[in-house]
């Protein structure tokens, strides 16, 4: 929901029959990647013991997710 975990399937197979062998299985998230990592004990308690580290670490684990996300569907429509 969040986007943490793309779900995609390679099928080398695909290939051999002039198939994309690359399809992206997830849909466009529509949770809240923060909360989800809020909801994870093993960041919630980065947040609680260095807030500001934490912050700069979860807004560059989105974005990359984002960027991450996007590239998989690129892959996804050739």
């Amino acid at each position: 929901e969040a986007g943490y975990w793309p779900l995609y399937r390679f099928n080398p197979e695909m290939a051999e029959q002039g198939k994309n062998p690359f399809t992206l299985d997830s849909q466009e998230p529509t949770g809240s990647y923060r909360e989800f990592l809020m909801g994870e004990i093993r960041y919630a308690t980065l947040k609680r013991q260095f807030p500001e580290v934490a912050d700069q670490l979860f807004e560059k684990a989105e974005q990359d997710a984002k960027e991450r996300r996007e590239n998989y569907k690129n892959m996804a429509a050739k």
